[in-house]
């Protein structure tokens, strides 16, 4: 007889997620991580439920633009040649998805995803007693050069055509919904549909709570390796063995690097995202707000205000890179006015396959062993519905979303 029903390795929101709704359903469920839940990648996120996110990073705008996203210093993306160089696969991977054809049809599919995130996560609100960590106001986009707001009109458009609902504010309504920005605005979308949470390892905190209170387990390890069998798995965490009847891959950026899950051969790779803190500051937005040509957004924290976003392409165990924690500051700044010193700073690990879809379903190599990883930006807000879904497979339940866009075993090119 097995130790446990389910064993999820990785305890930052999609696998506390996994592990929640799990328990929830009456399973014996073991969550593993070294870590406290939610202190990793998840800690650092923007706060939003970003229901409207369907557009991936890759997208044709990358292939015009890519000289001056790589080598302007007021650029939002920074790339580590050398990390390319030893990554070529994964990189033409990567741009190959973002020619216009691929864009779309990975834009639907993320749509898809993202619909049914509310019913995903609102239960586990619900179980968490998170109520009061949520709000609903919206995020605010907001564009500051003609040229900018021009260009983002077809991917707003798209995410209309896709079901996303947005309405167009003038710069005058805008500014009086956030009086706090000082930068010019040409343009600015309102996603009146999308919420945030005021302190996202709190809720995760409160999470892991529920999920003691209901007989959940938790394992202060790391998940070394994993041995499946037509029985069930065994896997061995902090020299530890644990017998379950499935086991969920869900450590995000490092899910590649548990032996025998499968997960080696998988293009996983990492881009890697900061956050600067200002204590005190939070009054500086009411709601997130993303200013399109930086690639960041201003964000109301519960410790303060929170500039977080940029892309870094580099190895997982680079060191921080202090010219992306300069450029959110400077450009907070442009943004919001004149800011103190940060508080406190932060590196964090979006895991990220090529194609900017997450994988989600059975291992190829066996049906015991189920994926849930690679949610790149919007861990957050698929977590919970990634949760539901991995818990409807370990149960052997028809999912109501079709997984076959994110199968391990589909071409990544």
């Amino acid at each position: 007889m097995a130790d446990y029903d389910i064993a999820v390795a990785g305890a930052g929101i999609v696998g506390m997620s996994c592990a929640l709704w799990a328990q929830m359903r009456g399973h014996k469920v073991l969550l593993i991580d070294p870590e406290d839940p939610g202190s990793g990648t998840s800690y650092g996120n923007a706060c939003t439920l970003a229901t409207y996110a369907c557009l991936p990073v890759n997208d044709p705008s990358v292939l015009s633009s890519l000289p001056s996203l790589m080598f302007s210093k007021d650029s939002p993306l920074s790339l580590s040649y050398a990390h390319a160089l030893r990554n070529p696969r994964w990189m033409l991977s990567f741009l190959a998805n973002c020619r216009a054809a691929p864009a779309r049809r990975i834009a639907g599919h993320l749509a898809d995803l993202l619909s049914h995130a509310d019913a995903g996560i609102n239960p586990l609100i619900e179980a968490a007693s998170a109520q009061d960590l949520v709000v609903e106001r919206g995020q605010l986009s907001v564009w500051s050069t003609e040229k900018a707001a021009k260009a983002a009109s077809d991917g707003l458009e798209r995410r209309r055509a896709l079901g996303v609902p947005w309405r167009e504010v003038d710069p005058e309504a805008a500014l009086e919904m956030e009086p706090g920005l000082h930068l010019p605005i040409r343009r600015a979308v309102h996603f009146h549909a999308a919420r945030s949470l005021r302190d996202p390892q709190e809720f995760i905190t409160r999470m892991h709570r529920a999920f003691a209170s209901l007989g959940g387990a938790t394992l202060r390890a790391k998940a070394e390796a994993v041995s499946a069998s037509g029985t069930g798995v065994e896997l061995l965490a902090g020299g530890q063995g644990i017998t379950a009847n499935h086991a969920v891959i869900a450590s995000g950026a490092f899910s590649n690097r548990i032996e025998g899950a499968g997960t080696r051969k998988l293009p996983l790779g990492t881009e890697r995202g900061y956050h600067v803190m200002f204590e005190d500051e939070a009054h500086r937005v009411t709601r997130p707000v993303g200013w399109g040509e930086a690639g960041f957004y201003a964000v109301p924290h519960a410790q303060g205000l929170r500039l977080t976003g940029t892309v870094e392409i580099a190895a997982l165990d680079a060191p921080m890179n202090t010219r992306r924690l300069a450029y959110i500051a400077r450009k907070g700044a442009e943004m919001l006015g004149p800011l103190p010193a940060p508080s406190s700073e932060w590196l964090g690990y979006r895991p990220t396959l090529p194609d900017s879809l997450p994988v989600i379903g059975r291992s190829p190599q066996s049906d015991r062993v189920l994926y849930a990883f690679g949610h790149q930006h919007i861990g957050l807000t698929l977590g919970g519905i990634t949760g539901r879904l991995i818990t409807d497979l370990a149960e052997g339940r028809q999912p109501n979303v079709d997984l076959a866009p994110f199968a391990a075993d589909r071409s990544f090119a």
